[in-house]
């Protein structure tokens, strides 16, 4: 079975289809329009230079919406953003984002084709005492090797009055659970399918790191994946289990159980017709 991190259009495919069949994107906006504010206005208090990092940015939805926030908070500040991102396709649509959004032209930003790991290496030649204000690892803690020294290395390059923002699905989701239960069937060399932020909060609280918690609901519509050789349906189980043909390549009798996980009704909501699947996430804001 193949990972969709080990290839670029599968990934990028699975990861609209999630988008348009979740309210995950709506559901990290609102987040970050009813949190965030307040916590952007005190980073950069009394900073003429705000230095800001997204990594495994995605197509920069989100990321422009933090970055419109700190703009409207910060509005005499220089900033400059680095993003991480290793697909080409993401960043093509990150760019066309960006040149839709006015309001952040006068942004610096630094394109970085690679992962969090190449990053980190690429970073450590640059040999820089630059800090970060503001670092999002947003649902990208699936696709790294050790979660854990990941968030220590990015935490390691925040400001004193910097955060880092991770959101991941919860263990007690069902996505989350799916996760847990499946882990050693589904996990593959060079990333950790089955981390949440159960995971990462013990590592947090191990080392005595601060860090405040929000909890948010996401759901994702499965309707399809009950319908035998749906096209749609076949996707977002490649979807949910990170593998490409997951029905055709998968052992049956795991196909099986997977299908009869996503459909018991403990993790699931029928709304109008439609099976909707428990993907809520939390939001970690660490201290540095």
């Amino acid at each position: 079975m193949e990972r969709h991190l080990n290839d670029d259009s599968a990934y990028l495919q699975s990861f609209e289809l999630f988008l348009e069949n979740s309210t995950e994107h709506q559901s990290v906006k609102n987040f970050v329009h009813t949190t965030l504010p307040d916590i952007l206005a005190r980073i950069g208090a009394g900073e003429s230079n705000l230095n800001v990092m997204g990594v495994g940015s995605g197509s920069g939805e989100i990321d422009l919406e933090i970055l419109k926030l700190l703009r409207e908070k910060h509005p005499d500040a220089k900033v400059e953003n680095e993003v991480v991102e290793p697909s080409n396709d993401m960043l093509n649509k990150y760019r066309a984002l960006l040149s839709k959004t006015p309001a952040l032209e006068d942004v610096t930003f630094t394109w970085n084709k690679m992962t969090a790991t190449e990053f980190e290496d690429e970073w450590k030649k640059r040999n820089s005492d630059k800090k970060m204000h503001f670092i999002s690892l947003i649902q990208m803690l699936y696709y790294v090797k050790d979660p854990e020294a990941t968030v220590s290395f990015y935490r390691s390059l925040l400001h004193k009055n910097g955060k880092i923002l991770v959101i991941l699905v919860t263990r007690e989701s069902a996505w989350g659970r799916l996760m847990n239960v499946y882990k050693d069937q589904l996990a593959q060399e060079g990333a950790t399918l089955h981390v949440t932020t159960t995971d990462v909060k013990s590592y947090l609280d191990s080392k005595k790191v601060p860090y405040q918690s929000y909890k948010f609901k996401s759901l994702l519509d499965i309707t399809e994946c009950f319908t035998p050789e749906d096209k749609k349906g076949e996707e977002i189980l490649d979807l949910l289990t990170e593998v490409i043909d997951f029905s055709k390549t998968a052992p049956p009798e795991l196909k099986d159980e997977v299908v009869e996980f996503l459909k018991n009704p403990i993790n699931n909501l029928e709304v109008n017709g439609k099976i909707l699947f428990d993907c809520s996430m939390e939001a970690l804001l660490i201290d540095a």
